[in-house]
């Protein structure tokens, strides 16, 4: 079945979105058979939006008092995608709990295509040029996209269900990451103690992104696009979000 799927170059596209052909048989599988429990959290990010970065913070705060601080010593010496379940598919699942993150377009997009091609180089795979991937990117053929789509879905689903989904951009995180850390905490219903936001809010900046940890990390500067893609490029990418998000009520991240 999935051979009979509409390809372009290494996506194969299942019910609107894009995917790598390696995971559509895993979820389609899930689609069938996977059943969440009511205390299910899933983060749905795209890929290279931040999601590591959002994985870990997740685990930090659920695990904190079950593991008795050894959820800190864990990040150390383990990928948060180690700590928790993959979760990179678009399942039909009923509303958890989902946790949202968005990343501007254009950072996402550079941000994707250094981790891919990193990884087909590894491999002895020649990577699509730059330019070649951003045409397909500003055609919606992107890892788990269109991109808009997939976050205009979540973003129309966080104002019909607020308290089911919790929609974070990575923006906004970085800026202030104690008030969003806090947040997530109150949606997964493990608040933080008056006493731990005393001890831990000079630590809450204290982002793993400042280090290279492998493949799953590279900068994590908000505005690092300019240093791959013209201005060019960036404004028409900006033109294709602010086109497919009109009238959504969802603000883009700059």
């Amino acid at each position: 079945m999935i051979s009979t799927f509409p390809r372009v170059q290494r996506w194969s596209y299942y019910q609107g979105f894009w995917y790598f052909p390696m995971f559509l048989e895993g979820l389609m599988s899930a689609q069938d058979h996977f059943t969440p429990r009511s205390t299910d959290i899933f983060i749905t990010s795209c890929p290279k939006t931040g999601t590591t970065w959002l994985k870990a913070l997740t685990f930090a705060i659920c695990t904190r008092s079950r593991l008795s601080g050894s959820s800190a010593s864990s990040l150390l010496t383990r990928m948060p995608h180690d700590c928790l379940y993959w979760n990179m598919t678009l399942l039909k699942t009923p509303l958890n709990g989902t946790v949202q993150f968005l990343w501007d377009a254009k950072d996402a997009f550079v941000s994707l295509w250094h981790f891919i091609a990193d990884l087909q180089r590894s491999k002895n795979i020649e990577p699509l040029s730059l330019e070649e991937a951003f045409e397909l990117f500003c055609s919606g053929i992107s890892s788990y996209g269109p991109y808009w789509d997939h976050v205009l879905g979540y973003w129309r689903a966080s104002l019909e269900f607020p308290e089911k989904i919790l929609f974070l951009t990575y923006e906004e995180m970085k800026k202030d990451t104690a008030s969003h850390v806090k947040k997530l905490a109150e949606f997964m219903g493990c608040s933080f103690t008056l006493e731990e936001e005393e001890e831990g809010e000079h630590r809450a900046d204290d982002s793993s992104f400042a280090m290279k940890n492998g493949v799953f990390f590279r900068k994590g500067e908000i505005g690092d696009w300019a240093n791959n893609l013209t201005a060019e490029m960036g404004a028409r990418l900006d033109d294709i979000m602010e086109q497919k998000l009109k009238g959504s009520g969802l603000k883009l991240p700059r």
